[in-house]
């Protein structure tokens, strides 16, 4: 929501105003100079949408205001035209509302449209979401980053790496969007004030790292070509893409990584397939190039890859991973029932060469039970079991 500013307004004055914390408006409205506000100058408030409202018999600014329960120089604020003593049956004014409910449905086949149109509502609603693409899939499809914190603490997370997990994407968007509710409603979560982790922690979520590889789970062959061809072929003529994991190229992207690639390119697949290829040689393809570089590029306390299935959360990779790693991995064993597993024979993941490259703690979670794609019935399920790791994320 926009307002425009008047003689003696203040970023501080609109906080108090609308009820938002100071750091929220400030971050929604990075272009401006809080100390030189311009009269006539937009300013975004987060946390409220816009709408109009059509004035009845006994009206007035005074009774409206009270009735929605906001200050009256809301409505003077939003309405600089309108003459409070002279209102017209039918008049048209605009009313502010809070928005107290969620955009992210999540509980639904989520497509990467799904996801673009929820994120670009996000950022219209909590402007001080910071967005920006970390790259592009094969299919030319931008891969979207989402920041939200001012904190000098860097944690990230990632999603859907792989195409036939790509629940994990709306259990981390609904996630996000809790979060952003939180923040600007001022209530806890599973009693956890939310507000002082914006100023503590920076987070970094990619929630789908495969575009390509999802679509092509829920919506099977692509349009386009070379791409239908290729994949039809590389799946055996079969039209159903239940076990696909790997990106369009029939390269598992979560094999990848140069962390003993070596060793995993010898014993997986040995041409492109539905899962298990390693591709050509290491980084070979852009969504894992993407996320390889956006890590490269910031100074991340930790890192957290969400995948399915198996209810359990690995964090070793050739006990490079600091002492600090298993305290961070029990706690989040108790706030969500996951089982720790600190070594298995499998190399070339991404949380592999994070551990590697930085040697700080890096976890790959494994949400649910079952066979991939999960079902949506679990949906709520695994959402309540994550909801702790994810707060955890930002409190430890």
């Amino acid at each position: 929501m926009k307002v425009s500013v008047r003689s003696g307004d203040s970023l501080w004055y609109y906080s108090q105003l609308f009820g938002i914390p100071f750091s929220l408006v400030v971050d929604s409205n990075r272009s401006i100079n809080p100390n030189q506000l311009s009269i006539g100058q937009q300013v975004q408030i987060p946390g409220y949408v816009l709408t109009n409202y059509s004035i009845k018999l006994g009206d007035t600014l005074w009774a409206i205001s009270r009735r929605q329960g906001y200050p009256l120089d809301v409505l003077y604020l939003l309405n600089k035209a309108t003459n409070p003593n002279a209102l017209q049956i039918g008049q048209t004014i605009l009313v502010p509302v809070r928005v107290t409910w969620r955009v992210v449905n999540g509980k639904e086949a989520y497509s990467y449209l799904t996801m673009i149109n929820d994120i670009n509502q996000l950022v219209s609603i909590y402007p001080f979401i910071r967005q920006k693409s970390i790259g592009t899939s094969v299919m030319g499809k931008s891969i979207p980053e989402l920041r939200i914190g001012r904190g000098s603490k860097q944690v990230h997370i990632n999603a859907s790496f792989h195409a036939n997990e790509w629940i994990t994407t709306p259990i981390m968007m609904k996630f996000l969007n809790e979060y952003l509710l939180a923040l600007t409603n001022q209530t806890p979560i599973r009693g956890i004030p939310l507000n002082p982790f914006y100023n503590q922690t920076d987070l970094s979520a990619v929630p789908m790292v495969n575009p390509d590889g999802v679509n092509l789970v829920l919506q099977g062959l692509p349009e386009e070509e070379p791409f239908r061809s290729q994949v039809s072929t590389i799946n055996n003529n079969s039209m159903n893409f239940d076990r696909w994991k790997a990106n369009i190229h029939g390269v598992d992207l979560n094999n990848q990584y140069p962390a003993k690639w070596e060793l995993e390119s010898e014993r997986k697949q040995q041409s492109p397939s539905p899962f298990n290829y390693p591709g050509p040689y290491p980084l070979s393809e852009p969504e894992a190039q993407a996320v390889a570089e956006l890590t490269r590029s910031r100074d991340f306390t930790r890192a957290l890859a969400f995948h399915t299935q198996g209810e359990v959360i690995y964090w070793g990779y050739e006990s490079l991973e600091p002492p600090s790693a298993e305290v961070i991995v029990e706690e989040f064993e108790r706030v969500s029932g996951y089982r720790p597993i600190r070594f298995i024979d499998s190399y070339a993941g991404y949380k592999d060469w994070y551990i590697q490259e930085w040697r700080r703690p890096g976890y790959t979670v494994e949400l649910g039970k079952g066979t991939s794609p999960l079902p949506l019935t679990q949906f709520d399920e695994i959402y309540e079991e994550t909801l702790g790791i994810f707060l955890a994320n930002l409190y430890l």
